[in-house]
């Protein structure tokens, strides 16, 4: 654990305010869930919540089954970071922080289907990562209690690559059966 050299108070209601810098750093926004640990030691440890990554072994056996199905790789992210990836490189995709375009088209309740042969702009995945190789994307929210947990996206490689209306309407499934298994969590 680092020390930031920064001290709070907890006032009369037992609060205490999480300064902006690391709100910003840790990308910890308004509402957003944290989990609250203690140590033997008598350290307080607040962790961002991911109700995703709590079903992560769920996440990876829905995106196998995609993968399997359709042929296209299959990432389920939470709101921050993928939590599962499937078919491609898993070292440079999980855990790994989503890109500002997926986050904003997931918060903007967007469900795209994008292909290079249509001139598509493809997504980055995650912050480093160099879209010019997908010819085709497809990406759905993941919606539980109405508000958005996360998304599920297929990713192509292939040349002449299409997320067809099989695909996007299985995602789109596989994305409602993730949003229930959250709420009856």
């Amino acid at each position: 654990m680092r020390a930031t050299g920064i001290v709070r108070r907890i006032d009369e209601l037992g609060r205490v305010v999480i300064p902006k810098e690391i709100r910003r750093t840790l990308r910890i926004r308004e509402g957003d869930p944290l989990e609250i640990y203690t140590e033997n030691n008598g350290e307080v440890v607040l962790k961002k919540y991911s109700p995703i990554g709590e079903i992560s072994q769920i996440a990876r056996d829905y995106s196998d089954s995609l993968y399997r199905s359709l042929g296209h790789w299959a990432c389920i992210c939470d709101r921050d970071a993928v939590v599962s990836v499937s078919g491609g490189m898993k070292k440079d995709y999980l855990q790994k922080p989503l890109s500002q375009e997926v986050e904003s088209a997931m918060q903007a309740r967007q469900t795209l289907r994008l292909s290079s042969q249509d001139g598509s702009r493809m997504l980055p995945l995650t912050r480093d990562d160099d879209p010019s190789a997908y010819t085709a994307q497809s990406l759905i929210p993941v919606v539980a209690d109405g508000e958005v947990i996360g998304a599920l996206m297929l990713i192509s490689r292939e040349n002449a690559a299409r997320i067809s209306d099989t695909d996007m309407k299985v995602a789109e499934t596989t994305a409602s059966l993730i949003g229930r298994q959250m709420e009856a969590n």
